[in-house]
């Protein structure tokens, strides 16, 4: 007797697209992954019989909550306690070595991705990122495909407007890393300073659930003694368990998770030009870390 292993339910099949998708739109962990469970509620109620595409529709469903999400969440953010930062998410080590899919999934590009409305940020996801057409797009959205192609036009624009070229050598950033978590733990501050563009800026996202800094920092001489103050302050307030920082691989770039034994408290991200460290992020309030806990069944993949 034959027996044949019954076929992958197209949702588990393209989770981790989905979830890739989600995250890229909203630039948060948790809103992607609500987003996920309520495309798996509506996908577990449809009609499969009159479902012919299955990951059409679930892409669909990704991008129509999606869209209600970023328009919902931009009042909420106006009302946001220091700079508003998406969150970080760990990814798999051979990302940092593609520089197409890092660049995707960089904190530089979400950073970009915010100064869009949201459906421009939505389209230009589906457009550059997964590499729908316009009349994919269309039906996602029920627009007409002229208006899409005027609003990908638009969206594409303004990034490369806004986006800046940045250093991607993978050995080098590891070696920028290794010696920047040498100098801030030794309170070496003419080491950190060394490493520093002159008009670096750094932003604290800790939304008022922590001490963080709430206007942004420029210049090098501010980060650097930001820097070496926050190490010496972490160091002193140390209840039991001291953060340790050490290298991860956080969208897709080589960066820093700090955690309290097995626990996410932070982590720095930062952007690399001619070996100096510009626009440094820290990402430190406690709400926005879930993506630096390491899951199997969560990818930022196509």
């Amino acid at each position: 007797m034959i027996t044949t292993e019954p076929e992958a339910d197209p949702f588990d099949a393209h989770r981790r697209l989905l979830f890739a998708t989600a995250y890229r739109m909203l630039g948060t962990v948790g809103d992607a992954e609500d987003i996920v469970q309520d495309t798996w509620l509506a996908w577990s109620k449809a009609d499969r019989s009159e479902v012919r595409h299955p990951k059409a529709y679930l892409v669909r469903t990704v991008t129509n909550l999606s869209l209600n999400r970023l328009t919902s969440a931009r009042a909420t953010r106006e009302e946001y306690v220091g700079p508003w930062l998406p969150e970080p998410l760990l990814t798999a080590p051979d990302v940092a070595r593609e520089h197409e899919r890092a660049e995707e999934v960089s904190m530089a590009m979400l950073v970009v991705l915010e100064s869009l409305t949201p459906v421009e940020r939505v389209v230009f996801v589906l457009r550059e990122a997964f590499g729908y057409s316009h009349a994919e797009i269309a039906g996602f959205l029920h627009r007409p495909e002229p208006t899409v192609r005027q609003i990908a036009h638009r969206a594409r624009k303004h990034v490369a407007d806004r986006r800046t070229v940045h250093d991607t050598d993978a050995a080098r950033r590891e070696e920028v890393t290794a010696r920047f978590l040498s100098a801030c733990a030794g309170g070496d501050l003419n080491a950190v300073l060394e490493l520093l563009a002159p008009d670096v800026t750094a932003w604290s996202d800790g939304g008022g659930k922590v001490s963080s800094a709430r206007r942004p920092l420029y210049g090098a001489d501010h980060v650097g003694r930001f820097l070496i103050g926050v190490t010496a302050k972490a160091v002193r307030d140390a209840a039991g368990t001291l953060p340790v920082p050490a290298p991860a691989v956080i969208n897709g770039e080589l960066g820093i998770r700090i955690l309290a034994g097995d626990i996410p408290v932070g982590a720095i991200t930062y952007d690399l030009d001619d070996g100096l460290m510009r626009n440094l992020r820290f990402h430190v309030n406690p709400d926005k870390l879930s993506g630096l806990r390491r899951r199997d069944d969560r990818d930022t993949d196509r």
